[in-house]
């Protein structure tokens, strides 16, 4: 048979097959390929040059995505005996069942392989009119490259060993072909993380309300002894810092305008250290809490030209502020 009659069966099969729709590796898949070795015989075969070429093709069947079962067929060519007889053309044909392991993903790129398998070989002899037909062991590793799922290039050596004769032989070739029909696992669905929970919204800060407690005590002129009309509002404060504890305060005395400026000064001290006491003293409030300072006459608030505005003036000021929740 002439080498395109027989490639012809793995070219038709290799143009039907991309009639197919669906072509993918994997589990499932089918593999047509069309080849070429160079054969490296044994010495003691006396063929000239003690080499030639095997045409031939091969279908797999991928059993799981790696491990493919495969079944060629080949015939030689280029084989001249230089035996007994002469020179003279050597015709034959290996068929071989191989297991193919590759190692890798299925998909696009390079998926190298090793084989192992046994094979039937027909081959004339040099020496004689008939064929010697051997079984062979087989092993072999190589490369594919997938261009496409489908399409893919071939390269690889397999070692020949002769069960009958005890020798051992060679073969390298390289081949084409597409792989179709599979049913290769689908890449993962991309891990999508959850959304992370929402933080709790942070507890609004409580609203805070500013409270101001104000003393007004006036006194009587040229004195610096509260009136007793006054404890109450001294109480109202003294209550509110007690309520409070973090709160300050800071008695101020003062005057009228009339004295001169250092007895005024004096005078609106002894008026602030009158009301402190009474803080202290008579309502319970922590003397480090209260300071008291005098500004004597001046700071007046009202016209000192009158007795009513010389009666405003008389005084001693206090306040206090705390921040409170609403």
């Amino acid at each position: 048979m002439k080498v395109k009659n027989t490639l012809g069966v793995v070219i038709g099969s290799l143009v039907a097959a991309t009639s197919f729709g669906a072509l993918a590796q994997g589990q499932g898949a089918v593999e047509v390929e069309g080849f070429v070795n160079r054969y490296f015989t044994d010495v003691q075969r006396d063929y000239a040059h003690n080499e030639g070429n095997l045409f031939g093709g091969s279908i797999g069947y991928y059993l799981t995505d790696d491990v493919e079962l495969a079944l060629s067929y080949g015939e030689y060519h280029d084989l001249r005996g230089e035996g007994s007889r002469g020179s003279k053309n050597i015709k034959g044909n290996l068929t071989d069942l191989k297991a193919i392991y590759h190692f890798g993903q299925p998909g696009v790129g390079l998926r190298p392989y090793v084989s192992a398998g046994f094979g039937h070989q027909s081959i004339g002899d040099a020496n004689g009119g008939g064929r010697n037909r051997s079984t062979l062991a087989i092993a072999g590793a190589g490369a594919k490259y997938y261009f496409t799922e489908m399409f893919y290039a071939r390269a690889g050596v397999d070692a020949l060993y002769n069960i009958d004769q005890g020798d051992t032989e060679w073969q390298a070739g390289v081949g084409v072909g597409l792989n179709f029909g599979g049913g290769s696992k689908p890449a993962p669905a991309p891990v999508v993380a959850a959304a992370p929970e929402p933080m709790p919204e942070p507890a609004p800060e409580p609203a805070l309300e500013t409270v101001r407690v104000e003393l007004d005590v006036k006194f009587d002129f040229d004195k610096d002894r509260v009136k007793e009309e006054s404890y109450g509002d001294i109480k109202n404060l003294a209550d509110f810092m007690n309520q409070y504890p973090q709160t300050t305060t800071t008695v101020e005395g003062h005057t009228d305008s009339i004295g001169s400026d250092a007895y005024n000064q004096g005078l609106s001290e002894r008026r602030a250290n009158a009301v402190r006491n009474v803080l202290v003293n008579q309502y319970g409030v922590d003397g480090s809490r209260v300071n008291a300072v005098g500004y004597g006459k001046t700071r007046p608030v009202a016209d000192n030209a009158t007795d009513a505005g010389r009666a405003i003036n008389r005084r001693v000021e206090a306040e206090v502020e705390a921040q409170i929740q609403q």
